[in-house]
């Protein structure tokens, strides 16, 4: 059960009952909402043309799985009324930006694309950068792949020599005597100079390299008539890198505008975003990107829009987008539309509130970007964004034929593993590893695996009690003994394959408590590593004999899976142990200090570097004095011995 469905009845009709009544009070203006669970966390932030309509339907009528699972986690709301349709566009996104919604569309920070930039500096660079701020800089982009952003500054750089050092050298560098930069470390180089620079390289990359091109054609068939062969040969590799560059344009468009073309579809809880980057006509760029959703999936696709040019410099002069789904927000309220492709057969209200509502949606995102916004109904636009959303729906189909190969692979996988171990049916696998340094804090870890696939809720941490020094025998002895002891005592659910870390050892100890201490007798295997710490064998039996399971095999691979994530479970736990040991012992070692005042000095300051950190007058809330308070400080930042016992 989730913590959710264990909360308390009355607390939870309370909730319910309070929404009830706030729901009677929305009004009938656009803006924002924001729901919170029962912690007052805000799960998710959305947006209204009209915030009684939307928000209540959240509490009415039937939902997808997902919507249903953030409804059922909403124990309060908030609303915030804007004065138009467009502010609610750009308070939506500033809220979500602040707040990280767990429910809502993101786009994280690692996923932004890479743009080109001019500094504005008296002597100018050329530079790669994800970090978007207001400075003056001039953007060109975004570059959804890295690698074509850094090839294009690389041809900048060979046919442009601005200054290339972040800090200037107090000599000229290889840049200069490769003639990639002017040196104005050394020589003046002129503000025109570099202005005329600048406007080429802004008009190379506003799509002029078409004329770029030209002109160094022109200039390599004069250097060839003088004679001068190997500045011809420079400008001729000039302009094949231009072409190996731009080799990606795939479609054109005979009005050669810079346009991003938007597609979406969604199945099974999940959105798939197209995006087609066109630039001077040509389609340059594609990025898809996937993620679940579990609000309107319109009003989502919108909210991923809008974070997308949020910060965004380098705007197109155009945005395409597709058609709102009849029966969306607009519709909610109403008899449910008929969801099919031919328009004809939707009520004709249901269209025309569709249509109104792309209207605004889309005279809003005018308003608030400067740029032209299309819904394309017809022609070669329209084929455009039908295009992307036919990429998006590719997508979403390769992911859901990846999950569903590799589902069949995982059962699969665990049926042949029987087979190989002559165990019969394996359901649930069960895995201990053991970590220490040289014997010091010694922990075991336990991960559960149930038809492959992982259980977390299931998985256990044991600090090991009762053995001394680096002994992984006796370790795996009392960690087995505990876990089950534990699932005799409470009737818990019995695996029916134990895989331990380790060989013949290993095995033969966790047999010896199984089946002589606690009279269990399950089947028991071990996983050998070689010298490169890689999973190599497996073994079963006592004495423990190898199994030849071929290493390329589906079945060796759960294996390595479960291998590593046991040992990544152990070996955090280690770290964690280990950390707070250290951070016990510090403490401890100052007299004065005892374990009750150890717990109340680090829950006031958090950490024992913020501790070390501290004036003496900070120690006075926890009735420390002065004198005490110096010695912790000066104790902590090593400038006294510390008494050792």
């Amino acid at each position: 059960m989730t913590d959710y469905e264990h909360e308390d009845a009355g607390i939870r009709e309370q909730s319910l009952e309070m929404i009830k009544h706030k729901l009677s009070l929305l009004p009938d203006k656009p803006g924002c909402y924001i729901m919170k669970n029962r912690e007052g966390t805000i799960i998710y932030v959305g947006k209204a043309k009209v915030l009684k309509n939307r928000v209540r339907s959240y509490f009415t009528g039937s939902h997808s799985a997902k919507t249903q699972k953030l409804v059922s986690e909403i124990r309060d709301f908030e609303y915030i009324i804007t004065s138009s349709n467009m502010e609610a566009l750009i308070l939506e996104c500033n809220l979500i930006k602040q707040h990280h919604p767990r429910y809502n569309v993101l786009l994280k920070d690692d996923k932004t694309f890479p743009y080109i930039k001019i500094t504005h500096e008296e002597q100018p660079r050329l530079e790669v950068t994800r970090r978007v701020i207001k400075d003056k800089g001039k953007y060109f982009g975004p570059y959804p792949n890295a690698f074509a952003a850094q090839q294009t500054k690389k041809l900048l750089d060979r046919l442009y020599p601005l200054r290339k050092c972040k800090t200037m050298p107090d000599k000229v560098c290889l840049y200069y005597h490769i003639g990639q930069c002017l040196a104005p470390c050394e020589f003046d180089v002129t503000a025109e100079t570099n202005e005329r620079m600048v406007q080429e390289i802004s008009r190379f990359l506003g799509g002029g390299h078409d004329v770029i091109k030209e002109e160094l054609t022109t200039k390599m068939l004069a250097a060839a008539e003088e004679l001068n062969f190997e500045r011809a040969k420079e400008l001729r590799d000039h302009i094949m890198s231009i072409d190996a560059v731009m080799e990606k344009q795939k479609i054109t468009t005979a009005d050669a505008l810079d346009r991003d073309v938007f597609g979406y579809a969604v199945d099974k809880g999940w959105m798939a975003v197209h995006i087609q980057y066109m630039r001077q006509g040509k389609l340059i760029e594609r990025h898809v990107s996937l993620f679940p959703y579990y609000g309107d999936e319109y009003n989502d696709f919108m909210s991923y829009v809008t974070q997308v040019y949020s910060d965004n410099p380098a705007l197109p002069k155009e945005i395409f987008l597709p058609n709102m789904p009849v029966g969306n927000e607009v519709t909610v309220l109403s008899e449910p539309a008929v969801h099919t492709e031919a328009t004809a057969e939707v009520p004709p209200e249901a269209v025309a509130r569709a249509e109104a509502e792309e209207t605004d949606i889309r005279e809003a995102l005018e308003s608030w970007l400067k740029v032209k916004v299309h819904i394309p109904q017809r022609g070669l636009k329209k084929q455009m964004v039908d295009m992307a959303k036919d990429n998006a729906r590719n997508a979403l189909d390769e992911k859901f034929r990846l999950v569903e190969r590799d589902e069949r692979r995982t059962t699969k996988a665990v049926e042949n593993l029987g087979e190989w171990l002559g165990t019969g049916t394996i359901r649930r696998i069960e895995a201990f590893d053991n970590s220490n340094i040289q014997g010091t804090n010694p922990v075991s870890a336990m991960v559960v695996f149930v038809d492959g696939r992982p259980d977390r809720k299931e998985y256990r941490k044991y600090k090991v009690k009762t053995v001394q020094g680096p002994d992984d025998y006796e370790t795996m002895r009392e960690v087995i003994r505990r876990r089950y002891e534990r699932v005799l005592k409470d009737n818990l659910t019995m695996p029916d394959l134990i895989v331990v870390d380790g060989g013949k050892g290993q095995i033969s100890a966790a047999v010896d408590v199984l089946e002589n201490e606690l009279g269990l007798f399950i089947p028991i295997c071990g996983l050998v590593k070689d010298a490169k710490h890689k999973t190599a064998q497996l073994m079963i039996g006592d004495p423990a004999e190898v199994v030849p399971l071929p290493r390329d095999s589906q079945e060796f691979y759960l294996l390595q899976r479960i291998q590593d994530e046991v040992h990544r479970f152990a070996i955090t736990f280690h770290r964690e142990t280990r950390a707070k040991s250290m951070v016990v012992s510090q403490l401890d070692a100052i007299p004065g200090i005892g374990e009750k005042r150890r717990k109340a000095l680090l829950k006031h300051f958090g950490s024992v570097r913020k501790i070390k950190e501290a004036e003496v007058t900070d120690f006075k809330p926890l009735g420390i004095g002065e004198k005490l308070a110096g010695e912790i400080i000066k104790a902590l930042q090593g400038e006294a011995a510390i008494p050792q016992e």
